[in-house]
């Protein structure tokens, strides 16, 4: 729970401020980059809410906070309102599941409503709000989590709505063990009519990406968007299993055709198919430089 007593000297004055707990995860940063940005290895909030937008985006992050490290002065108001926002759509019916989970170190997961069964991708922070949004809209039937390291609360999400877990054995532990679903190979697996399944060994050796609707790609710890780097990128220094390997798996996935990058870490990133194309050779041509 974010304290005034630890509030970091780096935030602007007013009703929003990060303390000193934060752990730079780039979750509020992304969520209301208006509202937050980084300061010395960690966010701080250089400008307050001026409008109602700003203001849901703002509380958004604050309940999304894996640390809890946003706090307000003042204690808010229309907390129970803003929790009924989350998630929060992206586009059609997919959402952004907010809450985060330190367990992840601030991964975002994702929420499919669909009528064949809603799917919960990769694992949020068992939040009781959150718990019943998802009721709300249907519950969950399936638990897709991408690799190892992005799991978090997914047993206390598979006992409340006894969905079934999947995972690539390649990335299974003792924490993951009896995940009702167990994908294997390195071949694309169709998990139904609009979803497929796609092995991409190199952040780790299990790690697949999921491919809805061929439109929205859910890519865990393997692409997203760098502003640094003003491109598409995957994680050099993260790569736990190979990065050749790596550079393998998004040569075949660059063979296919979506429009959002949906990453567990890093920024998202939407565009035409024309211009997605082009960002995953510009990607290519720096890894194959690294």
């Amino acid at each position: 729970m974010a304290t005034l007593k630890y509030r970091r000297r780096e935030n602007i004055e007013g009703n929003f401020y990060v303390d000193a707990s934060c752990i730079d995860c780039d979750t509020c940063r992304w969520m209301a980059p208006e509202i937050f940005h980084s300061a010395g290895d960690q966010s701080a909030v250089y400008h307050q809410p001026s409008d109602d937008k700003e203001q849901l985006k703002a509380m958004q992050a604050l309940l999304s906070c894996p640390t809890a490290s946003i706090g307000t002065v003042e204690k808010p108001k229309d907390i129970k309102t803003v929790q009924q926002t989350i998630p929060i759509p992206i586009e059609d019916n997919v959402y952004h599941c907010g809450y985060h989970s330190e367990k992840s170190y601030g991964a975002a997961s994702y929420f499919i409503q669909r009528t064949e069964g809603n799917i919960l991708i990769d694992s949020p922070r068992f939040a009781p709000p959150l718990v019943r949004q998802l009721e709300e809209m249907g519950g969950v039937r399936y638990m897709y989590l991408t690799h190892r390291d992005d799991v978090a609360d997914h047993r206390k999400f598979q006992e409340q709505f006894n969905c079934d877990r999947l995972i690539h054995k390649d990335d299974i532990t003792s924490d993951t063990k009896d995940v009702e679903i167990q994908l294997a190979g390195i071949e694309p697996i169709e998990f139904a009519p609009d979803i497929l399944i796609i092995p991409v060994p190199g952040h780790s050796k299990g790690h697949t990406v999921l491919l809805y609707r061929e439109k929205f790609l859910f890519t865990g710890d393997h692409l997203a968007w760098s502003d640094y780097l003003n491109q598409l990128y995957a994680f050099r220094g993260y790569c736990w299993y190979s990065w050749s390997e790596l550079v393998k798996s998004m040569e075949r996935l660059a063979n296919y055709s979506f429009e959002w990058v949906l990453p567990g870490h890093g920024r998202r990133y939407h565009a035409d198919r024309d211009t997605m194309k082009q960002q995953m050779q510009k990607c290519l041509t720096w890894m194959k430089k690294q």
